[in-house]
C-alpha cells in the first residue's frame, strides 16, 4: 500500500511564489536608465508599474522541481503486509548503579580483572539482548537517578546505552530510593502483572530524596516487583578504600533483601562473574505477562525516486542555460 508519511509538507507548495511576491527584486548590478518623470507617464497612461512573474511556460520546470522536492520530503513509502509483534512479555526496567564505587576492580572476567560496572555491562548486555518479547528500559543512578532508555523493544539500543555508561556519570553517591521511585513512575501505567525492576548496586543508600524502604512500599502499592542484586567481591581483610575514598564493599544487604521481600521479588548476591551469570539465568524464569497484540508494517522508502528526478531535471535546466544545444527543446517555454 502506498502512503505519504508527512502529507502536510504540501502546505509549503505556494512558498516560492509568496516569497517572490513579498521580497524586493534583486539588484543585478547592471546600469539602468532612470526616468525622472516615470510617475507622470504612469498617470497619463492610466497604468501602474508592477513587477510581473515570468510566463507560466517558463515557470513549469521550476515548479516541477519544487513539486518533486516536496514529494520527496513527504516521505513516500510502500507499506508491506502487517507483521505481528510479540504478544507476550514483560516490561522490565534495569536500574544500574553507576556511582564511583562501581569502578572498583575486584571482579574477574575471562581471566582478567575488571571493575564491577564492566562486569555488569558484559553479562547484562547479553541479558538485555536475550529478552525476546520484552520491553526493556534502563535507569542509571548515582547521586541522582536518570532514565537513560525508556521501555522499548529496541533492545540493541538499550544495550548500547548500558555499554556507554561510566562510573561517576550520575554522581559518586548511591540513590537507591530515587532509582526505585523513578521506576515506579515509569511502570505504573503498564499491566500490573508485567511490572518488573531489576536493581543492581554495590553500596548502601547515601544520596537522593527517597528512603529505599519507603520507595519499596510505593513499589509494592503499584504492584512493581523489584529484584535486587548486590555486587562486589567479599570484603578484604585489610579494609581497603576505593578510588573515591570509601569502603569498596559497603553493601547494605539487609535493605536490599527487605526491598525484594516487600515487593515480591528476590535478592541475589553476586561475588563473581559465575554468580552474576547464574542470576541472569534465574531472572529468565520470570513469568511473561500477556500484552495487547500489536502489528507493524515493513516500510520501503521511495523518496529517492522523486529526489533523483528533481536532480536530473535541475541538471538539464543548468545545461540548457549554459550550452545553447537541442536541450532547449526539452524544456517548456524555451522554444527558439
Amino acid at each position: 500500500m502506498f502512503e505519504l508519511a508527512w502529507p502536510w509538507i504540501f502546505l509549503l507548495l505556494p512558498l516560492p511564489w509568496l516569497l517572490r511576491w513579498a521580497l524586493p527584486p534583486a539588484d543585478s548590478g547592471d546600469a539602468a536608465l532612470k526616468v525622472s518623470f516615470l510617475q507622470e507617464l504612469q498617470s497619463l497612461s492610466g497604468r501602474r508599474a508592477s513587477i510581473t512573474l515570468p510566463g507560466w511556460r517558463q515557470q513549469i520546470p521550476y515548479a516541477l522541481v519544487w513539486l518533486l522536492l516536496l514529494f520527496a520530503a513527504a516521505r513516500p513509502q510502500w507499506l508491506g503486509e502487517p507483521l505481528p509483534l510479540p504478544s507476550s512479555g514483560r516490561d522490565l526496567l534495569l536500574a544500574v548503579d553507576v556511582s564511583g564505587s562501581m569502578d572498583y576492580p575486584d571482579m574477574q572476567w575471562q581471566g582478567h580483572e575488571v571493575s564491577r560496572l564492566e562486569l555488569v555491562q558484559q553479562l547484562f548486555g547479553d541479558f538485555i539482548i536475550e529478552r525476546h518479547g520484552d520491553r526493556v528500559g534502563l535507569i542509571l543512578f548515582g547521586s541522582k537517578a536518570y532514565l537513560q532508555a525508556p521501555l522499548t523493544f529496541d533492545r540493541q539500543t538499550v544495550r548500547t546505552w548500558l555499554d556507554d555508561a561510566s562510573p561517576g556519570i550520575a554522581g559518586n553517591n548511591t540513590a537507591i530510593g530515587d532509582a526505585i521511585g523513578l521506576a515506579v513512575k515509569r511502570l505504573r501505567e503498564r499491566p500490573a502483572e508485567s511490572r518488573v525492576l531489576v536493581l543492581i548496586t554495590d553500596g548502601a543508600n547515601n544520596g537522593g530524596e527517597i528512603e529505599p524502604l519507603l520507595a519499596a512500599r510505593l513499589a509494592a502499592a503499584q504492584q512493581v516487583k523489584v529484584h535486587t542484586i548486590g555486587i562486589g567481591a567479599p570484603q578484604s581483610s585489610d579494609g581497603a578504600l576505593g578510588h573515591f575514598g570509601f569502603n569498596a564493599t559497603d553493601l547494605d544487604e539487609p535493605t536490599l533483601r527487605a526491598i525484594a521481600e516487600q515487593t515480591g521479588g528476590e535478592y541475589f548476591r553476586a561475588r563473581s562473574s559465575d554468580e552474576l551469570k547464574a542470576i541472569g539465568a534465574a531472572l529468565d524464569q520470570l513469568e511473561p505477562a500477556a500484552q495487547a497484540p500489536a502489528q507493524a508494517h515493513v516500510a520501503d522508502a521511495l523518496y529517492a525516486w522523486p529526489l533523483a528526478a528533481a536532480l536530473l531535471l535541475s541538471l538539464l535546466m543548468v545545461a540548457n542555460r549554459l550550452w545553447p544545444t537541442p536541450l532547449r527543446r526539452l524544456l517548456p517555454g524555451k522554444q527558439p
